[in-house]
Formats: C-alpha cells, sequence, structure tokens
C-alpha cells in the first residue's frame, strides 16, 4: 500500500489554481452514473473514467469530461491523483479471482497526491448473505456466501480502510439492491415475465428489496456531500414484497400471465446459477439511516409507484 502524503509533500507537487474547484470523478459511469451525473450542481466538474474511446462522444454530449484509464491496468490510473475533490465509485469487481483488485488500483492510485475529500462506494446488499428474511441494518454482520459478494465486502474493507488511514477522506458504502427503472436497459422484469420464469411457491418464497435508478443516483450525490465519515447506508426503498408477489404485480400491470410457482426443489436445472443464488437469501432491508442521514425523501417510496410512473 503506498503512503498517504500532505499535497505539499506530495512527489507530484501542489495542484495548480484552477483544479481547486469541485471536481467529482465517477468510476464505473454507466446508466446510475450518468444520472447521478445530472443530479450534481452546474459548477461542478464532472470526470468519468473510461477504457472505451466509442464512449468519449456521449459523455461529453452530457458534459461530462472523459479520462482514459482502465481499472485493471495500475499504471494508466496514476493521472487520476489529485484531479478529484470526490469519487463514486460504481464500477464492478472483476468477475472472477479473490478480491477486488480494482478498488485497490484506484485507492493506490488517489492516495498519490492529496486525497479526495469524499468517497462513495457502491456495493451490494449481497454482502449480508441470506438472513432468513429479518430486518436487517447496517450493523448486523456480513456473511457473504457468493465468489460475487465476498469479493464486495473485499472492496468495502479497502475503502473504509482509506477513509481511517487519511482522515480528512469521508469515505461512504451504498449497499444496493435490485436496481429497477421503466427507462432503463432491462430495468423492468417484463422480458423475464414474457419468457414464462417460474417463481418459487410462497412456502420456499424470500424477499427481496428494490431502489428506482434515480434514486439511487439521488443518494450517490446526497452521500457525496452529506455521509457521515466511514459510513454504510442500505439504499433501498420501502416495499417489502416477496419475490413472487412482485412478479405478479408487474404481470398484472402489463397485462401478462403472471409466472408459474414451483417447489424449491424444482427449481434445479431450469433456472441460471446467479438467478438461483438470488432465491436462496432472504432479507428485508432497514432504511431508517439512509432517510435520517442523507435526508433522503424518495421519489419513488415502493415498486408499485416506479413501475407504475412509466405506464
Amino acid at each position: 500500500m503506498l503512503p498517504i502524503l500532505p499535497s505539499n509533500q506530495s512527489p507530484l507537487g501542489a495542484l495548480p489554481a484552477r483544479f481547486r474547484r469541485e471536481r467529482v470523478l465517477i468510476n464505473g459511469c454507466g446508466d446510475v452514473g450518468q444520472r447521478a451525473s445530472r443530479q450534481l450542481p452546474r459548477a461542478v466538474r464532472v470526470l468519468a473514467l473510461t477504457s472505451s474511446p466509442e464512449r468519449r462522444p456521449a459523455l461529453r454530449a452530457q458534459g461530462i469530461t472523459p479520462l482514459y484509464g482502465n481499472l485493471d491496468d495500475a499504471r494508466s490510473l496514476l493521472r487520476l491523483s489529485g484531479l478529484a475533490t470526490r469519487v463514486l465509485h460504481l464500477a464492478p469487481p472483476p468477475s472472477e479471482g479473490v478480491g477486488d483488485p480494482r478498488t485497490h488500483h484506484l485507492l493506490r492510485a488517489l492516495q498519490l497526491r492529496a486525497a479526495p475529500r469524499a468517497m462513495v462506494y457502491g456495493s451490494t446488499s449481497g454482502v449480508y448473505g441470506d438472513c432468513q428474511g429479518a430486518l436487517v441494518d447496517e450493523t448486523r454482520t456480513l456473511a457473504a456466501t457468493t465468489p460475487r459478494a465476498q469479493r464486495r465486502v473485499d472492496a468495502e474493507a479497502a475503502v473504509h480502510l482509506l477513509g481511517r488511514r487519511a482522515s480528512r477522506v469521508r469515505t461512504s458504502i451504498l449497499r444496493i439492491p435490485g436496481i429497477y427503472a421503466p427507462d432503463r436497459e432491462g430495468g423492468t422484469p417484463e422480458a423475464r415475465l414474457r419468457k414464462g420464469t417460474p417463481v418459487l411457491e410462497r412456502a420456499d418464497d424470500v424477499f427481496t428489496n428494490h431502489i428506482h435508478a434515480d434514486d439511487l443516483a439521488r443518494a450517490c450525490v446526497k452521500a457525496l456531500w452529506q455521509g457521515r465519515p466511514q459510513r454504510t447506508y442500505n439504499i433501498n426503498d420501502d416495499s417489502a414484497l416477496l419475490m413472487g408477489d412482485y412478479f405478479d404485480f408487474a404481470a398484472d400491470l402489463y397485462g401478462l400471465p403472471r409466472p408459474p410457482r414451483v417447489p424449491r426443489h424444482a427449481t434445479q436445472g431450469q433456472l441460471s446459477l446467479m438467478l438461483l443464488s438470488f432465491m436462496s437469501e432472504s432479507r428485508r432491508l432497514d432504511n431508517t439511516r439512509m432517510k435520517r442521514e442523507l435526508r433522503l425523501k424518495l421519489l419513488y417510496p415502493t415498486v408499485a409507484t416506479g413501475l407504475v410512473s412509466d405506464q
């Protein structure tokens, strides 16, 4: 781990005056990152890390300055040192391996010059594992069971370690459940319903949690400015739905047949491993801290209001 140095001791030198305005760097500037950029004050300069030249024109068209860099290539990130006053890190870990080297690469680069004032990391509620339907707040012991969620646990620890080592950096972890929005690609259950993918019988069903993409973007921006130091937040709406009830509601909304219900033992071989992993974990997220500390008033407090908004 590289040492954290004050800007006047950095081998890269102090920042010029033109860099003293607020600058937000977004890593993983996809749908949610772009929504967040539109929530930022116009006086803020928005930067986005991208390894794809094809994406640069679209980012520029939204007033976002693209910066070349690849989280898998630590050397390509050196130019990020000292550029941003706040960082929104939404990039996922690699799909294989142990830990999240992408986040570690980014954090090392950010520490070469004066560290940012705040960093927000978009994690997953999957770090809690199966809670058997219990109401879960941010103090619950993590019990990630899938390699995907375990990589997120590693990233969370690295981000909060930055905050503890560099006391001036406020780090926030956002634990995010299923993201939906009618205007988001694949952002509704309609396609799955049209395939007739089954859901679990009520006796075997699991609780699922959701957040509208617009509300998630607003939570990201709130955390950049209002998140408390080294704090974790559940970012979810007020719904408390079993997965089957969620799909039944959506089917009725779209005028489609409700999905078939099957017992858990009948799902093996019918569903993908990822879908089976979602069906093996049940929890209800408590969003009290999000509302109290980030002062976020949800635009779409339930999936009913969020899905209906496009009808």
